[in-house]
């Protein structure tokens, strides 16, 4: 009789709630709050997010970039050519340059080298990282260092060598890495050794020293050849080393002797048709020192801009560390969502910036629901009213996480500042929190009578 006298009072003081107070979320009017309780469904979900929202963005030195600063520095404007035509009173006296002794083509940096192996089904199938080509051919340009990077041997140093010296390291390099040397090589594409044309010809520019010798006439053919009214007064100079030559043109398209002089790498050649000869060596000259101001400028220019930049990144640097630190300390505003019931880690969880948030992102990266006490089928977000006159009315957006449907739309609902995320507790873990609650010494005076009697 004794127990079940204990067992009712305990019922009463749990339904009384003087043992125990659970928060609850009910529908009505609560504590002068009007309270809207609302499913969470596909369709009230994008009701919800209907709500403006606009995430709070990061400064601007967090979207900057350095390198985006100090464009526009370089040579500035050039002078205008010190030139002026003048009429020629008389032929031009030729002056040829002297002939270059016959030497081999030398590889130099710029230069594409060509390495072909043998056709597929014999001993190059070893060279799959050497000649990586379905036709199993592979250029290779010569880079600043002389070298050329060939996978699995390294960088080969092949500047400033003919081709039979290149083949010659190629081959101990290979043999070194104990690769099939069976290879030949070639160039495919002549870019380190050139001659600059100029002056009155169809379309000015370079012409380029290959395996064969470069000779004026072919030089000007690939320019277009001489265009000029009046061939009398042309005349073709050839700057080399300091020294200025001139061949008349009249004498050039007579003589197949001065159309095969022999160029040679750094050669210019100008077609003028002016007389003075002192005009001339002013236009190289004055090309020499643009050239030489182009790339001090340049170079000047390059280091200002990376110290620059440098400066520039530090600053940004320092400006991010600054609002890593103010966001620590809490001195930068942020927009906050706050958890509360049966979660693993209640408290306030800070929205992302420049992006919205859902409620699985909020939930879980908090650790989520209680296994043992969480009732998933029960978890609310509670959002106020963002209309002043409505300042007590709270809408409860209810989501049951308990189905695959529920746990969908936990990652499509997105939050707003303040809201409140409240997960229930189960109904078993109410009634074990009136259990624990009640003071021992309400059962242990009754079970110390019922021994004594």
């Amino acid at each position: 009789m004794r127990h079940l006298t204990l067992f009712g009072l305990l019922v009463f003081l749990a339904g009384c709630g003087v043992v125990y107070q659970s928060t609850s979320i009910r529908e009505g009017v609560v504590d002068g709050a009007k309270v809207r309780v609302i499913d969470v469904t596909p369709e009230t979900v994008l009701a919800a997010n209907r709500q403006a929202y606009s995430p709070r963005t990061l400064p601007a030195a967090f979207g900057t970039t350095a390198g985006t600063y100090g464009s526009g520095m370089g040579q500035g404007a050039l002078p205008e050519p010190a030139y002026e035509p003048e009429v020629r009173p008389a032929r031009a006296e030729t002056r040829l340059p002297p002939s270059p002794p016959p030497q081999a083509y030398r590889i130099g940096v710029g230069d594409v080298v060509l390495l072909a192996t043998k056709s597929a089904g014999n001993s190059t199938a070893e060279l799959t990282g050497l000649l990586a080509a379905e036709n199993r051919r592979k250029g290779y340009t010569v880079q600043d260092d002389g070298s050329i990077s060939i996978p699995d041997v390294g960088r080969v140093r092949i500047a400033d060598m003919t081709l039979e010296e290149a083949e010659a390291v190629i081959f101990q390099r290979l043999v070194a890495v104990q690769i099939d040397p069976s290879f030949s090589l070639e160039v495919a594409e002549f870019n380190a050794r050139r001659v600059s044309i100029g002056g009155a010809v169809v379309k000015p520019g370079v012409a380029p020293i290959s395996l064969t010798a470069l000779t004026l006439d072919a030089a000007l053919a690939a320019v277009g050849g001489v265009q000029t009214a009046d061939r009398a007064s042309a005349v073709i100079r050839i700057y080399r080393d300091g020294t200025l030559y001139q061949v008349p043109v009249e004498e050039f398209l007579r003589k197949p002797d001065y159309q095969k002089i022999r160029l040679i790498d750094g050669d210019s050649v100008f077609v003028d048709t002016e007389y003075d000869l002192q005009k001339a060596e002013a236009y190289f000259e004055e090309q020499i020192r643009l050239s030489e101001f182009r790339q001090s400028s340049r170079s000047a220019a390059i280091s200002a801009l990376s110290l620059e930049v440098d400066l520039r990144r530090g600053e940004l640097d320092q400006q991010r560390e600054n609002f890593a630190a103010r966001v620590e300390y809490g001195a930068e505003k942020r927009d906050y969502v706050y958890l509360t019931g049966e979660v693993i880690r209640p408290g306030r969880w800070a929205m992302p910036y420049e992006q919205s948030a859902t409620i699985a992102d909020a939930l879980y990266d908090s650790g989520g629901p209680s296994v043992k006490t969480g009732n998933p089928s029960q978890i609310y977000v509670l959002r106020g009213s963002p209309d002043p006159r409505e300042f007590g009315g709270i809408t409860a957006w209810h989501l049951d996480a308990s189905s695959a449907t529920g746990l969908l739309m936990a990652t499509r609902f997105e939050l707003r500042p303040d809201d409140v995320i409240f997960v229930a507790e189960q109904p078993v873990t109410r009634w074990n929190r009136v259990i624990d609650q009640i003071s021992p010494s309400l059962i242990a005076v009754p079970l110390d009578n019922a021994t004594t009697n």
